[in-house]
């Protein structure tokens, strides 16, 4: 028996009986479906799209569920995961306002994995808000009709004369009211209206959307400790277990001695997980699992373990060597990717050329809260409870590995301690199942210590960007070449590919928006030697880094103010059509809604450059930095304002950044993410790398591989919320601010020194500055 309230999972079934069992609801309550379409939109296939956006055949299903209780309190149950991006408060704003409720009424549940029944639940690529939106808006106005009608039926009266306002309906020429809960069974009778007929607000009526003043919809579960992380969840009888892991990706166990490791007290079991073939995809890793009473008991038991290992094919796997192969293949030619005008007669012709190369190395999610999984197999069937982004991929692989039917497997969505794309690889979750399998009806949790975590993540892409330039009138580029090298995702999932997939070269090499009349972009081989994943905005990051700096560098090189040279290079403003560039993705979004418009990349560069006081005299080892980048059909520029000791310290002073996301839904999430998209971006560039010796990652802890802490964050960070001219759809938020930071923050120290940096982290070139 459980001994902590499992109300968070407690979604059992769709039904309406079922729903409001679960929920613990007693009769007299509402339930409403939203509308909503599944497929993934990174789904690599070609999509054709209708007039309100979505990708025509998509399924038009009831997904996402509002319950309203005989006592008034609403229950949102949200798809999407939660890990400090705020996703359960947006997305319950959207519904309260069109639903006319009052939030002191709203709570919020957890939906458990299930894309059939709640659509797509991958928490990724900055979509919850964009994608469910729209649905939300539909489900609480669809509550509202009914409420409405409800009223109206028992008053009988025309609907018409009937209005929600603030948790009651009210007949308008009486005055008289009934409240929500008061009306929740009557309405939970009638239909749901078809959505040509929904009424929805318009935005001077908003009450919550777009608005600053809203709680958190669970802040002050988080705050008390009520909250569900993945480590809360605690059954009678628990086992516990960590995991010996392969050092190197695709090795194997040889053998193991766990004599000592049986001798530990309170360790219970010693047993070997398969492996499985390369690619790894979402599968464990393998090795040799200690089961124990408790977690601290299994760590032990794991330190008295002795295991002899096969490295594998990748056990040669060194950083410094790789990188040097990557640079050599940056400066031969590669496959291109695309071609305009003629390149090498332009360069053939140059009076002036200027190269460079830029290095960013493997970076580590490092999620305050580590892998973590509780699960329980008995009888042919399988549940778990996780902090997972990607429940229904959770779903399906425990099925896959413990060959039990799909309908047998239950994932429960904790709340996650941070995921930045690593939890949504659900080879920790399966290691739980199948170690809980070998004790059938108990509860068994898999706890990953952060080692475990930096040594076996799925890792941010290691890459070398080389660019060059052929300068004409006034410094500017006539011929521009980019070459890119980097171990692509896809090597997860299938045979290497040795080049990155359109999706990756999609994020700001392929859709460069600059008026540049000669261009060549390449693609030289890479093949990957560890397992390479999602990281928070994934190859933005390098592309950025590199394009901005040497940005930056042209126009230090042609004398041209920073800021004047990037506008001049945007060229006229003009909305390009995506695929007229070779990307085809565009963040898996209809290229007619979303165009690339360098009227709003033009705007936040104002913007940022404005507020921060641009071309102001700084005093000596103090300089300003800017970057712009376009991500995750949002719009973002950053300004650091940056100093540098005569000992090499690094202070950031200030960080301005402008962002033009579209429609603003919660603003105080929107400058949230982009408060801590900066203070990581700084993190990135200043410390983080993850390097490999023999095969094995050579960090151990954040002592080694070290996040930003608080001397390294922006005295203040100032976010401004850039509205675009006329009418655009959403765009995303929890990504797009990371990409320019790095950039701006080497412009910045260039700026202030005169040291120009291409190789990320600059920790040590800091300290060493003076001398070079």
């Amino acid at each position: 028996m459980s001994t902590l309230p499992m109300d968070d999972f407690a979604v059992a079934n769709l039904s309406r009986r079922g729903f409001l069992k679960g929920l613990g609801v007693t009769a007299g309550a509402l339930v409403i479906a939203a509308n909503w379409g599944w497929r993934d939109a990174f789904a690599e296939e070609k999509k054709s799209y209708g007039a309100d956006g979505m990708p025509n055949g998509w399924r038009d299903d009831p997904k996402v569920f509002l319950s309203i209780a005989a006592d008034g309190v609403v229950t949102f149950v949200c798809s999407r995961s939660e890990m400090g991006q705020g996703v359960r408060t947006s997305l319950a704003m959207v519904v309260a306002d069109e639903l006319e409720a009052d939030w002191a009424f709203m709570r919020v549940i957890q939906a458990p994995g299930d894309e059939q029944r709640f659509g797509n639940q991958d928490t990724d690529g900055s979509r919850s808000m964009r994608h469910w939106y729209e649905p939300m808006r539909r489900c609480g106005a669809a509550a509202r009709a009914m409420l409405e009608q409800a009223a109206a039926n028992r008053w009988q009266i025309p609907v018409g004369e009937c209005q929600a306002r603030e948790h009651r309906v009210v007949h308008q020429p009486s005055g008289r009211s009934l409240g929500f809960g008061e009306l929740a069974e009557a309405a939970s009778q009638l239909d749901v209206p078809p959505r040509d007929s929904l009424k929805l607000k318009s935005p001077e009526q908003f009450r919550f959307i777009g608005k600053e003043s809203t709680r958190a919809i669970d802040g002050a579960d988080i705050v008390n400790g009520r909250a569900v992380y993945g480590l809360d969840p605690r059954f009678e009888g628990m086992l516990y277990a960590v995991v010996a892991r392969p050092p190197v990706y695709g090795g194997k166990v040889v053998r193991y001695d766990d004599s000592a490791t049986l001798k530990v007290p309170g360790v219970v079991k010693v047993i070997e997980i398969a492996g499985s073939p390369l690619p790894s995809e979402y599968q464990p890793l393998g090795g040799v699992a200690v089961v124990a009473r408790n977690t601290w008991a299994a760590i032990k038991g794991r330190e008295a373990l002795k295991v002899e290992w096969n490295d594998g094919p990748n056990a040669a796997y060194e950083s410094r060597a790789y990188r040097d192969s990557l640079s050599k293949a940056a400066h031969a030619p590669g496959k291109v990717v695309r071609d305009l005008g003629n390149v090498q007669a332009v360069f053939d012709q140059a009076s002036q050329v200027l190269e460079a190369e830029y290095y960013i190395p493997h970076l580590a999610q490092a999620p305050m809260e580590p892998p973590v999984a509780t699960a329980i197999v008995n009888d042919g069937t399988c549940e778990v409870w996780a902090p997972t982004q990607a429940p229904q991929v959770t779903r399906e692989r425990l099925a896959d590995r413990l060959g039990i039917p799909f309908d047998k497997v239950t994932v429960n969505v904790t709340l996650l301690g941070g995921g930045f794309g690593r939890k949504s690889k659900p080879d920790f979750v399966i290691e739980a199942a199948l170690l809980a399998k070998e004790f059938p009806g108990t509860h068994l949790r898999v706890q990953w210590t952060r080692e475990d975590d930096l040594h076996c993540s799925y890792f941010h892409t290691v890459s070398v960007e080389y660019l060059r330039a052929a300068l004409g009138k006034e410094g500017r580029p006539e011929a521009w070449l980019h070459r890119s090298v980097a171990p692509s995702i896809s090597a997860l999932f299938g045979p290497d590919p040795k080049h990155e997939s359109p999706i990756e070269l999609g994020m700001g090499v392929l859709n460069l928006p600059f008026a540049i009349p000669n261009l060549r972009l390449e693609n030289p081989e890479a093949a990957a030697h560890t397992r390479v994943g999602w990281f928070r905005s994934v190859s933005n990051i390098p592309h950025a880094f590199a394009i901005q700096s040497f940005i930056a560098e042209l126009a230090a090189s042609a004398g041209v103010d920073h800021k004047a040279y990037l506008l001049q290079l945007l060229g006229p403003d003009r909305k390009i059509d995506p695929r007229s560039l070779g990307d085809e993705w565009n963040h898996g979004e209809s290229p007619e809604l979303y165009p690339i418009d360098t009227a709003r990349l033009r705007g936040v560069i104002e913007k940022a450059t404005q507020e921060a006081g641009w071309g102001k005299k700084q005093e000596k080892g103090r300089g300003l930095g800017l970057a712009v980048h376009y991500s995750f059909v949002t719009y973002v520029a950053a300004v650091l304002d940056v100093e540098v000791k005569d000992d090499g310290a690094l202070l950031v002073h200030r960080a301005t950044i402008a962002v033009d996301c579209g429609p603003q839904i919660n603003p105080e999430r929107i400058r949230s993410q982009m408060e801590g998209a900066c203070v990581m971006g700084i993190g990135n560039a200043a410390l983080g790398e993850i390097s490999f010796a023999n095969g094995r990652v050579q960090q151990d802890n954040l002592h080694m591989f070290e996040v930003a802490r608080m001397p390294l964050a922006p005295k203040d960070i100032a976010v401004h919320l850039v509205r675009p001219a006329g009418e655009v759809p959403l765009g995303g938020v929890g990504e797009p601010g990371v990409p320019p930071i790095a950039p701006a923050l080497c412009n910045a120290i260039f700026n202030a020194t005169g040291k120009r940096i291409r190789d990320l982290p600059i920790r040590a070139q800091l300290k060493d500055w003076r001398s070079a």
